[in-house]
């Protein structure tokens, strides 16, 4: 007599412990992973090791625990970390299922400064940098460098220092056979430099690059540099022409203010600027050429202990955010007044530099290299 095969019933059986499922919750997990392909017929030509009951069997020698909760995660959306399971642990199995981004996406909300909490702090690696740099990566990792040496610290989303895997472009600063300051320009095919960026009169002005922010409206790339005075640049990415021009001598313009940075707000139509002592001023865009049309917001807004280090600008969110000693300020509104102040790690010293991206906040300290990562937890499920 035939017996008929539960439809859509599938067993997995993890390091001796059998777990029951459904096919239409493994090819959820997506295409590209693991649980998905077992489901293809064109898996392997034997198909399930064996059946019980007419289900299916698949044998799979991992960690049974972290099963469980990456299984519960597929389910319902959610992940709970198993107690006495460390988290690399179920990120490393997570790595081998192909369901990485899942955990990060139910992990991980996407960065809301009103929420956020400080998630980590990375010790320095092996080698530390003077006055180090970080940057954020889309996939919620990061790299930390420093301004003269070409050490670089990777890290990847689980906060695991890596080699560097892929090419990175940054400024630079007349080091190289072009003896010229400006935007490096590299071939993505062998890796070599093909050429830089050199400032025709006035924009000379810039001197070394020192900050450079893609614009994906617009297509530019905005490239700041601060020497004796503050200059910036709009470079058009298919030619790399200057198509707008901005710079500011404190001296010329008789102020007792040194612009220090620079951000591009995400409407691309105006530029925050901070001064030495921490004025928040904003500068229209489509405004050309040095007409000193800077609308000083408020002046000495974030009070400092120390002047050791310039602050820091990033923009997330319509908010401006803004670094000096150990603490992330962010302003918003109309009149970008102070919302909230975010204080790295106790005894972590001056933040040097910050960056926003992959929904995520990095910041590393001065004296110690240490990297400080805020992250905003989903909200409860009620």
């Amino acid at each position: 007599m035939h017996t008929a095969q539960p439809a859509g019933r599938v067993r997995l059986n993890v390091g001796g412990q059998v777990f029951e499922t459904t096919v239409d919750t493994l090819t959820g997990a997506g295409e590209g992973t693991m649980l998905c392909a077992m489901m293809d017929p064109c898996w392997n030509a034997a198909g399930a090791a064996g059946t019980a009951g007419g289900v299916p069997e698949y044998f799979i020698d991992r960690d049974p625990a972290c099963f469980a909760s990456l299984l519960d995660m597929l389910r319902t959306g959610e992940l709970h970390v198993p107690a006495g399971v460390p988290e690399r642990v179920l990120f490393r199995e997570a790595n081998y299922y192909g369901l990485l981004d899942r955990v990060r996406a139910a992990r991980i909300g996407e960065l809301d400064l009103e929420r956020v909490r400080l998630a980590a702090s990375v010790p320095p690696g092996r080698v530390t940098a003077d006055r180090p740099i970080v940057r954020a990566a889309p996939d919620g990792g990061c790299c930390v460098t420093h301004t003269h040496d070409t050490t670089v610290r990777v890290y990847n989303w689980m906060l695991e220092e890596r080699r560097p895997e892929t090419k990175m472009f940054a400024s630079c600063r007349g080091i190289s056979r072009y003896d010229s300051y400006g935007i490096g320009v590299w071939d993505c095919i062998t890796g070599e430099q093909a050429g830089p960026l050199s400032y025709p009169k006035p924009e000379s002005k810039m001197g070394s690059t020192t900050k450079l922010q893609w614009l994906p409206n617009t297509k530019t790339l905005m490239a700041a540099s601060v020497c004796s005075s503050f200059s910036m640049a709009l470079v058009d990415s298919r030619d790399m022409s200057v198509v707008w021009s901005w710079w500011y001598d404190s001296a010329r313009e008789g102020k007792n203010r040194c612009v220090v940075d620079a951000a591009v707000m995400e409407d691309e139509r105006s530029v925050c600027l901070i001064s030495d002592h921490h004025d928040l001023g904003l500068l229209d865009i489509r405004i050309q050429g040095n007409s000193g049309n800077v609308r000083w917001l408020h002046q000495s807004k974030m009070s400092s202990t120390s002047k050791c280090n310039s602050p820091k600008l990033a923009v997330h969110g319509g908010l401006l955010l803004a670094s000096k000693d150990d603490t992330i300020s962010v302003f918003g509104g109309p009149k970008y007044d102070l919302r909230l102040a975010l204080r790295g790690s106790q005894g972590g010293g001056a933040i040097n530099d910050f960056s926003v991206g992959g929904d995520r906040l990095f910041a590393v300290h001065k004296e110690d290299n240490v990297l400080d990562v805020w992250e905003t937890p989903l909200p409860p499920i009620i």
